[in-house]
């Protein structure tokens, strides 16, 4: 394999303002939960049998897949992720892999931080290195399987994401309907990201294979062509912030098929809400029963 990639960016500093929603009627969370879904981010929830966070296994997953660098980008109070992962700003040692931490400083006037594509910017300022290599950047609420970080890790094209088989992930219907769609060409790269696609207009998207792709923001980029895009990302009309697809999409305007849209069939687990909390516990136990980091 040619140029293996061993940096990975995990953005752990957003708002969470939908996990803070009251929860829906029956779900039964205790009030330990309920309050560390109020007041942690959502990575630090803990789902693991021995009250461990979603973050060990967002973690686990990465070391098993090959990547040895990682850098978590925080918010200006990320002091219990050093509390889990090491007191260092750079360089501390968890389980074999190298943690760093960036931090998403919320601009002046803001009361929220300015996005995901502000989050990997402030992240490559800090750490300049990242724009010589290639990283992998994905989301810390979200666990992505070994083989969907591998697929990326081992891609050899300048930038690459995966494209998810809308019909294996096992959310609600309204849920899945709020993902956005992707449009790859004949050759599966990235042609355009549709976000909140009418239901009337969905068919239109499926790719060779019949297929309708989503993206869960789990990508890999060439930071040496990435920087400037990340740095001149617009702010989204509506949502007010940066965001990756908008800078990734300008990318492609200059850098036409250089992203590889890499298809897999699977269930992403996702804790975005406090509906979540249960549902994600349950995929843990059965799925992750011990978490054995010397493998």
């Amino acid at each position: 394999m040619g140029n293996r990639t061993t940096s990975l960016v995990v953005l752990a500093g957003g708002a969470s303002s939908r996990m803070k929603k009251p929860p829906k009627e029956g779900k039964n969370l205790s009030e330990k939960e309920i309050q560390e879904a109020n007041q942690r981010s959502k990575s630090l929830i803990s789902v693991g049998n021995d009250g461990r966070p979603m973050m060990d296994y967002v973690l686990y997953n990465i070391k098993k897949a090959g990547f040895t660098n990682v850098y978590i980008v925080i918010g200006a109070n990320g002091s219990l992720f050093k509390a889990y992962y090491g007191d260092k700003d750079k360089d501390n040692d968890f389980h074999g892999l190298k943690l760093s931490f960036a931090v998403q400083h919320i601009p002046e006037g803001r009361e929220k931080p300015f996005g995901t594509a502000d989050a990997l910017y402030q992240a490559v300022e800090q750490f300049p290195e990242l724009n010589k290599t290639s990283y992998v950047v994905c989301n810390s609420d979200n666990l992505y399987s070994t083989v969907a970080l591998r697929l990326l890790s081992e891609n050899e094209a300048p930038h690459a994401f995966i494209a998810y088989d809308r019909d294996a992930l096992s959310f609600s219907s309204e849920r899945i309907a709020r993902f956005a769609l992707v449009e790859l060409d004949a050759s599966s790269n990235l042609t355009s990201i549709v976000e909140k696609p009418l239901e009337t207009e969905v068919e239109n998207y499926r790719d060779a294979s019949g297929k309708l792709r989503v993206s869960m923001n789990i990508f890999k980029f060439d930071g040496r062509i990435m920087y400037p895009y990340l740095k001149d990302c617009p702010v989204h009309p509506s949502r007010n912030e940066k965001e990756l697809p908008s800078a990734l999409m300008n990318m492609l305007k200059d850098n036409h098929a250089t992203m590889e849209g890499l298809p897999l069939s699977e269930h992403v687990p996702d804790l975005t809400s406090k509906e979540d909390i249960q549902e994600v516990k349950k995929y843990l136990e059965k799925h992750y029963p011990k978490l054995d980091w010397d493998f």
